[in-house]
């Protein structure tokens, strides 16, 4: 006897169909289980949870040959999420998902129905199994969600923890199941099918705040001034002081003055989040832009993305938010050069022998590193040829892709001591977004700054001829690259949208030459 269940593959970020197909022959001389379809070792170990979950859940486990074929037969299959279809496709092999319900293992009928049954036909399935039967959250439930939105399906059925996720996608019936026995009996018509509500999105991303307010950051007006350059044209930042400066504070508040999230960008990153498992139990949805802090110590691989069957790294988990790098000479040169490409596409692509995966990569470049090793400033010759040193572990060409350079110069025990009386995140997110609608009404698709090409800046970025005078005399006296001039000019360009100024002006050339520091050093 053969059933089919339909359910999902999960290849980067997005999900493509999956038939499972489960054939029963009950005159089989060996009692045995196989699944083929290139399955990793979580799919072939599915068998031995099932068998447990449906025993103990009071369903009979066959007994005869079994086969599960996972198709495409030629796409890695990876994770618990087949245990559900495999479970149900073995029920409906028995007939125990026909009509009349589903016989336990003492080949008892269960009540009658007071509900239609589902058509499986018209769901995508997917849930890991616990050995009681209980149902275990799966990664990429909104892909799933979204490939059934796709096909024209009804909906999909998955554990309740990934319900709340796979309702933020429309027109798609998402029914959550705590259980194998509600499952069952959702499918033969014994529980009434109780759609997960969609979430309002709008509603949900006017509640998020940020999380630290500037206003506590004790002195530091000029960073906090290069922050709202930095939010208002999307530009990276990179700040260099001794230790305890509040860098690293400054960078978790970045976030409160970006633009909120749009509906479209809060599914984008729930996306990337559910696909790698790190949404949270229950969590339907990212709120608030990212802040994605890895320590010096993380690979390549973790920063940017792999794996066998790749997986999104932290670049793509800080996608429209913000990537911090804190302690930034400490990171593996090698690491670093790595960030170089999806600096300048947005995207990184993972390549393997058997396919190539695009991840997502819109992020804001925030790094803080110390002038020495020792984490001071140098007071002298020797300490200011230790400070060179320790900035050469920087190569140009990734400071040539940070626009702004700012120093967090030490506080003062004054200013530590007193009231805080700096600027709040609240006056200098009304900066940033005057700047955004600048923007976005001069330049189509609301692109940022950052983001404008060289013949964009040309008609978009005019200059007045002293302040075209003042960035010849900084390329020649700096020495500066043709990828920093334009950095320069960007940077310009929000400084004169931030004044609400229509062409850039000597003033504004001026403060995005000051922020070229390091171009000086390295």
């Amino acid at each position: 006897m053969l059933a089919s269940i339909s359910a999902y593959l999960l290849q980067g970020i997005d999900a493509l169909p999956c038939e499972v197909e489960v054939d029963y022959d009950m005159g089989g001389i060996n009692e045995r289980a196989t699944i083929v379809g290139l399955p990793d070792a979580a799919v072939k170990e599915s068998v031995e949870r099932v068998r447990a979950a449906l025993t103990n859940s009071g369903y009979q486990f066959p007994r005869g040959r079994i086969l599960v074929s996972l198709a495409p037969a030629d796409v890695r299959k990876e994770g618990p999420l087949y245990d559900l279809p495999i479970a149900l496709g073995l029920l409906a092999a028995q007939g125990g998902l026909s009509a009349r319900g589903a016989r336990n293992q003492h080949g008892e009928m269960p009540p009658d129905r007071t509900h239609e049954p589902l058509d499986l036909r018209r769901f995508l399935v997917a849930g890991e199994l616990a050995l009681d039967g209980r149902l275990r959250p799966i990664k990429g439930a909104i892909a799933m969600a979204a490939l059934a939105q796709a096909r024209r399906l009804l909906g999909v059925i998955v554990p309740a923890e990934n319900a709340p996720e796979a309702a933020v996608v429309p027109g798609v019936e998402v029914l959550g199941a705590r259980t194998l026995t509600e499952v069952v009996g959702l499918c033969v018509g014994e529980i009434e099918p109780r759609p997960e509500p969609t979430p309002d999105i709008e509603g949900l991303l006017r509640m998020a705040s940020a999380p630290v307010d500037f206003a506590e950051v004790r002195g530091q007006e000029s960073v906090k001034r290069a922050m709202v350059i930095a939010a208002a044209g999307s530009h990276n930042l990179l700040m260099l002081g001794p230790a305890g400066t509040g860098k690293t504070m400054m960078a978790k508040a970045l976030p409160g003055i970006l633009p909120p999230l749009t509906p479209a960008e809060a599914v984008e990153i729930t996306r990337v989040y559910s696909a790698s498992g790190a949404l949270g139990a229950g969590k339907g949805l990212v709120t608030t832009r990212p802040v994605r802090s890895p320590h010096h110590t993380a690979s390549a691989s973790a920063i940017v993305g792999g794996g066998a069957i790749p997986k999104p790294g932290e670049i793509s988990l800080a996608h429209r938010g913000v990537l911090f790098l804190d302690e930034l000479a400490e990171f593996p040169r090698d690491v670093l050069e790595t960030l170089r490409q999806p600096m300048e596409d947005h995207v990184v692509t993972i390549a393997r022998s058997h396919s190539a995966v695009r991840f997502p990569a819109s992020f804001m470049l925030v790094a803080a590193m110390n002038p020495t090793p020792k984490g001071d400033m140098p007071a002298d010759e020797f300490g200011r040829r230790q400070m060179d040193r320790y900035l050469a572990k920087i190569s140009g060409p990734l400071l040539d892709r940070i626009d702004i350079h700012v120093e967090a110069p030490a506080v003062p025990w004054q200013a530590l001591a007193a009231a805080p009386t700096g600027t709040s995140t609240a006056a200098m997110r009304e900066q940033v977004l005057a700047a955004r609608a600048r923007q976005a009404a001069r330049q189509d698709a609301g692109v940022p700054n950052a983001r404008l090409s060289g013949k964009q800046l040309d008609k978009l970025a005019p200059m007045d001829e002293p302040a075209r005078t003042l960035l010849g005399q900084a390329m020649t006296h700096l020495g500066l690259s043709a990828r920093a001039y334009d950095k320069v000019r960007r940077v310009a360009r929000t400084i004169a949208d931030i004044d609400g100024s229509e062409s850039v002006r000597v003033a504004h050339v001026a403060e995005a030459v000051q922020y070229r520091l390091l171009d000086r050093r390295v």
